[in-house]
């Protein structure tokens, strides 16, 4: 995990959480996205992460918009050191982050989550990877999960942008069938407008095709931990 992420995440909340409800009104419709399933707070914190981050780190937005604080936040951010930890154990090559109180996943085909070309559909080694994952979802159900589909260059801005919406419901359709509640989830796409890598090479091409995961306390986890930590 990269702990340099938990060093800055004190100052990052604290820039974000003086950002005003114009973060959200100045989000343009390319950043929004669509919006589908219950959610949390985490929808409305990837549009404020888009304007904090200049539209690049809707994951880093989603786990600030559902930041508890104080010594329930750490109380929270303990649970998610050891759901962290799982999913490294489970998924070797998944790019897991703690940042803060949540936890973001990176798949992508290095992780073993890839989809075949112009394609969305979840099967072979994407759907061992995700059965990995399902089963520490199931050893945590106090969380909620956001789901981001992101696509390389290739193709116009209209077609990635369906492309990655398509996979991303992939995805969460594919969680629910196997047992992950449609409450504890929401999804959006971003086509190539998120991309992590550069895509003038094919190795930065791979790594821009992903679905992203954030990972939050839900309401119960955080009662929980305001009552513990009283």
């Amino acid at each position: 995990m990269k702990n340099l992420a938990n060093k800055i995440t004190a100052v990052i909340i604290i820039l974000a959480l003086t950002v005003s409800c114009n973060a959200v009104k100045n989000a343009n419709n390319k950043q929004k996205g669509a919006v589908i399933g219950a959610g949390s707070g985490a929808a409305i914190g990837g549009v404020i992460g888009n304007n904090v981050g200049n539209g690049k780190n809707t994951a880093l937005g989603a786990i600030i918009g559902a930041v508890v604080g104080g010594a329930a936040g750490g109380y929270i951010g303990n649970r998610m050191d050891k759901q962290a930890e799982r999913i490294e154990q489970e998924i070797p090559g998944a790019e897991v982050t703690r940042v803060g109180e949540g936890i973001n996943v990176v798949f992508n085909e290095e992780a073993g989550v890839y989809f075949d070309t112009n394609k969305s559909d979840v099967k072979g080694t994407s759907a061992n990877t995700l059965d990995r994952l399902i089963g520490v979802l199931k050893e945590y159900p106090d969380t909620n999960i956001l789901v981001e589909g992101h696509t390389d260059s290739a193709g116009s801005d209209e077609y990635n942008m369906n492309l990655s919406k398509q996979r991303a419901q992939s995805v969460t359709n594919y969680l629910v069938t196997n047992g992950i509640s449609s409450n504890r989830l929401t999804t959006k796409w971003y086509g190539e407008s998120q991309p992590k890598s550069d895509n003038s090479t094919a190795e930065g091409k791979a790594k821009n095709r992903r679905v992203e995961m954030i990972i939050v306390a839900n309401e119960q986890l955080k009662q929980e931990a305001l009552q513990k930590t009283q």
